[in-house]
């Protein structure tokens, strides 16, 4: 099987970076804080020299670590001793030149520049307080420095090497820093010698177990010797390969991207479901007053056809009935103009206001989008989804009113035989007028000027005047009987024609206000978990 090749330390850095700019705020506050830590941690160790090499003697007390300092240094420095802790600070033992900036970043106060020891030059050797220190100021200084130096050297002894205070709150956590770690067996002087490699063996099997079996294990007597120079030989091999530093960071980074990758989660999220769009469309049309002006399209069709069509003897009463549309500050012919105006220069319009029920139904339908769509998701990523689809809930009214205002109803279009028809009714009135008009001038001449009346042409039995009056009436009423079916139709059309813009209107506010913020959302996470893959 290949193995892939993991990316240099500058790559994953920032990809950790890239998955962290991504991921903030949508994880656990104390994941994002300990990740920062590490990242603050990393920039302070690589403004100093990967030349140079720290490595901290860490162990419990009795566990004979300051004398395998000594031992280690070829020097007296450490103080061994009955008093415990024998260790109440930090000490370092520097091997070539002064390093003092890096030890001021490292808060070791305590330094001694060792000479003489050619092959350990580039070595800063740490002897910490004990782990298992009574002193609260002891274990906060082993904590501290165990999260900064390149390389540990855990000396356990054998009366303790299996406590569960070092496995747990040490070992075990700091398994991605195997690679950096070694672990002394000491005081291997007091062991019997058959019993030796039994409890080697059984530490192996233990650090094993552990995720440190990477780790080297070797077995040391600062008292007699034995194993010393072995270790002192890891030492020297560990600086002259100049990639402890590296490592460690390394193990830093992997140790973040452990922490991220449950945050961010595996599973791909689902797209926006389609369902739940359109259930939302139709709920927003209804909070936002849709059916009240699709029924406006129809009314103000039916009285402007009317009144346009109507036998003008009476069609003229609807002039003292308000249009519907207008009435809702919507204009007949403006509506195409008002999509190119400013936000700030669409007049509201007075459709009613949504209701307590229907806002509710707004964001019931809002967050039941967002929540199939992050289904599976981790729950800081719920959230944020969540967050995104209501982010613009507050002005959701307002970009309702002003798609309303600014959808093309078309009232203005499709109307154009009125005009013939309102020709033919006032060509009709007239021919009524003009008959009416000779009939009574007859009457005049004949009752009241005892002239003779005015000869007319006779259709059938019937005078021309007769036929004039009588057939302009009953032919104005049939014109508007007839016109009122082509305005019912018309209204119709119209009304179906406005609820399928009105809609088109709802869908693209829905589209940017609701789901334009949700797809941003899970396009940030698409890029944190791309930024992970390239970290792990």
């Amino acid at each position: 099987m290949a193995v892939r090749k993991r990316s240099a330390l500058p790559e994953r850095l920032a990809a950790l970076r890239e998955a962290m700019d991504a991921a903030r705020g949508r994880i656990d506050r104390d994941v994002e804080a300990r990740i920062d830590a590490i990242l603050a941690r990393v920039d302070g160790r690589l403004a100093f020299s990967g030349d140079v090499t720290v490595v901290a003697l860490a162990g419990a007390t009795g566990s004979g670590k300051s004398s395998l300092f000594n031992a280690l240094s070829g020097t007296k420095l450490a103080e061994p001793g009955m008093r415990r802790p024998t260790t109440a600070a930090a000490m370092a033992a520097v091997f070539g030149e002064e390093q003092s900036e890096l030890l001021d970043w490292l808060d070791v106060p305590r330094r001694h520049l060792v000479t003489g020891a050619a092959d350990l030059s580039g070595l800063i050797l740490l002897d910490l307080p004990d782990h298992d220190s009574t002193a609260q100021s002891h274990r906060e200084i082993v904590d501290r420095l165990v999260e900064l130096v390149d390389q540990f050297v855990w000396v356990v002894d054998p009366q303790k090497y299996a406590d569960a205070a070092l496995h747990d709150r040490y070992l075990r956590p700091l398994a991605a820093h195997a690679d950096v770690m070694v672990v002394a067996l000491n005081q291997i002087d007091r062991v019997a010698e058959a019993e030796r490699p039994r409890m080697v063996a059984d530490l192996r099997r233990l650090l094993d177990s552990e995720g440190l079996d990477s780790a080297p294990l070797v077995a040391v007597s600062a008292v007699t010797g034995d194993g010393v120079d072995s270790l002192r030989a890891a030492l020297v091999t560990l600086i002259a390969g100049k990639q402890a530093a590296a490592k460690r960071l390394a193990g830093d980074v992997s140790d973040a991207a452990e922490a991220l990758a449950p945050e961010i989660g595996a599973a791909d999220a689902d797209d926006v479901p389609k369902k739940r769009v359109a259930h939302l469309n139709r709920t927003l049309a209804v909070a936002a007053g849709v059916p009240v002006v699709v029924e406006a399209v129809k009314k103000s069709w039916r009285h402007r056809g009317g009144l346009a069509t109507g036998w003008p003897v009476v069609a003229w009463l609807a002039k003292f009935r308000p249009d519907p549309l207008r009435a809702l500050h919507l204009d007949i012919v403006s509506t195409k103009k008002q999509k190119a105006l400013e936000p700030g220069r669409v007049n509201r319009t007075s459709v009613p206001v949504a209701g307590g029920v229907a806002k509710a139904r707004v964001d019931s339908a809002v967050r039941a989008l967002a929540t199939e769509t992050a289904e599976g998701l981790p729950r800081g990523w719920q959230d944020a989804v969540l967050a995104a689809a209501r982010s613009e809930e507050t002005l959701l009214p307002d970009h309702l009113d002003r798609a309303i205002a600014t959808t093309d109803l078309a009232t203005d279009r499709g109307n154009g035989w009125w005009t013939v028809v309102r020709v033919l009714q006032w060509l009709v009135l007239l021919t009524t007028l003009v008959g009416a008009g000779w009939l009574l001038l007859n009457f005049l001449l004949v009752s009241y000027l005892a002239l003779p009346a005015l000869p007319w042409p006779r259709v059938g039995n019937l005078p021309l005047p007769t036929v004039l009056a009588l057939g302009g009436v009953l032919a104005g009423i049939l014109v508007a009987l007839l016109s009122r079916v082509g305005v019912e139709i018309g209204a119709q059309s119209h009304a179906s024609r406005a609820d399928r813009e009105l809609m088109r209107s709802i869908g693209q506010v829905t589209s940017t206000y609701v789901i334009g913020p949700i797809e941003a959302e899970l396009s940030r996470r698409d890029k944190a978990q791309e930024a992970l893959k390239r970290l792990r």
